[in-house]
């Protein structure tokens, strides 16, 4: 691993005036390698809060920092105005997105033991209350039945669950598979979808609740079971609408392209 010589506990830089931050990115694109380590200095207490929401799935955080700083320094590298958002709106889910990878890539992922036996317990108190409701429990529901508190309910579950891969598909029907790599490559890479598809104009299009759900999720990088709760509705329910809003934006983006 790549390692950024940065402690943890060092009094990192104060974050840059958007101004500033601009003046150098512009000269990080001109080949200022002063320029360059300035923005990363700046930009390390960024990682530590991104590092932070990692807690639970009990890795040393200085090893995330050091692959959270490798996110960072892809977005000083990639980023381009033209994208029309903050650099600190553009570096975040590109630094989780590497962190993302390391947890993918250092199977089997380290879970205490406590999370893992909550996460179980909740895996059947959704069996249960789903047979006797008739459909997903909201973590208000999961949170009543085990005695658990709403963020352990929500981070025991987001904890058990497999990492999923970018190539995995989100949906599937008679064609093509929907790929969260095809419609959120921003969040992985170079954010090249994000300056080919104008993203704006295409949430626009979608109804509010929609909106919300895929700026939550993909933007704001909250997971299903915290979306869950911000819109009072179970981890399936907001899973069910995620696809069926990705489905759409598909065919919006190809209609889109199809125009131009």
């Amino acid at each position: 691993m790549v390692r950024y010589m940065v402690n943890l506990n060092w009094d990192e830089p104060s974050p840059l005036p958007e101004a500033e931050v601009k003046v150098l990115l512009e000269k990080v694109q001109k080949g200022d390698e002063e320029a360059r380590q300035r923005l990363i200095e700046s930009n390390l207490k960024l990682v530590r809060t991104v590092v932070q929401r990692f807690a639970p799935w009990g890795y040393d955080p200085e090893d995330l920092f050091q692959v959270g700083c490798i996110g960072l320094v892809k977005a000083i590298d990639n980023f381009d105005a033209s994208y029309g958002v903050k650099f600190s709106t553009y570096a975040v889910p590109m630094i989780i997105g590497e962190i993302r990878r390391f947890l993918r890539d250092d199977n089997p992922i380290r879970v205490s033991r406590s999370l893992k036996e909550k996460g179980f317990m909740l895996k059947r108190a959704v069996e249960k209350l789903t047979h006797r409701l008739g459909r997903g429990p909201t973590l208000q529901e999961l949170a009543a039945e085990t005695g658990l508190e709403l963020e352990e309910v929500a981070t025991a579950l987001e904890a058990i669950q497999p990492v999923t891969s970018l190539s995995d598909p989100l949906y599937q029907d008679e064609g093509d598979p929907i790929l969260l790599s095809d419609q959120i490559a921003a969040l992985e890479e170079e954010a090249d979808w994000l300056n080919k598809v104008m993203l704006k104009q295409v949430l626009e299009k979608l109804p509010e609740r929609e909106r919300k759900l895929i700026l939550l999720r993909f933007f704001q990088d909250k997971t299903q079971t915290e979306i869950a709760r911000l819109l009072g509705l179970s981890q399936v329910q907001i899973s069910r609408l995620e696809k069926q809003i990705l489905k759409k934006m598909k065919k919006l983006l190809e209609s889109n392209a199809g125009a131009t």
